[in-house]
């Protein structure tokens, strides 16, 4: 099982966010049945049956082996990752483009490259799963307090000029494209 799969499929993004089949997803990150699920979750094995095999059948379940208990065979699954992220090419017409709103302030820019990001990624991480390989990547994440807006621009006005210079330092003619963010924004509660 992956720690983290990306859902590039409408269908079955659609699929993972019934309130139903997320719950059974959370539950199945260690191999279950419909009889097992049934019993924990309150719901007839039908209806488990049935919401498992949509499962299944989207990519966001395996089967892991089949026990045979009488004249049944129970069928024990297993989900694909411990977690998943939607990534905005499951709603590519809709998703946030950081192209439409390219203000550096602007929360919805921020969105955009955030959603690209993820997109990126994403398809980065399916496709090196797919190839058994790695990819290369770095992230950064920090915890800041300014005392005024004042010095947070200030901030931002040194951030980017580092990174700009460290770009134009490293930025080699024919070399591999990789692609930087860095963002500030207020913490959010909780």
């Amino acid at each position: 099982m992956d720690d983290v799969a990306v859902i590039e499929d409408p269908a079955a993004a659609e699929v993972s966010l019934d309130p139903i089949r997320s719950r059974l997803l959370a539950e199945l990150t260690t191999p279950g049945s419909a009889t097992m699920l049934a019993a924990k979750i309150g719901l007839p094995r039908q209806k488990i049956n049935y919401h498992l095999r949509t499962l299944e059948a989207h990519g966001l379940l395996r089967l892991v082996e089949e026990r045979r208990r009488g004249n049944v065979t129970e069928r024990m699954l297993q989900a694909t990752a411990a977690s998943y992220v939607i990534s905005p090419a499951a709603a590519a017409a809709v998703a946030p483009d950081p192209t439409r709103a390219p203000d550096r302030h602007s929360p919805r820019w921020l969105l955009g490259l955030a959603a690209r990001l993820v997109r990126d990624v994403g398809a980065l991480l399916t496709g090196a799963a797919k190839a058994n390989q790695r990819v290369a990547t770095y992230a950064l994440d920090a915890d800041i307090r300014f005392a005024s807006a004042a010095e947070r621009a200030a901030f931002t006005e040194e951030l980017t000029k580092a990174v700009e210079d460290l770009a134009a330092r490293y930025d080699t003619a024919g070399g591999r494209p990789h692609r930087v963010i860095a963002a500030v924004h207020p913490a959010a509660p909780g």
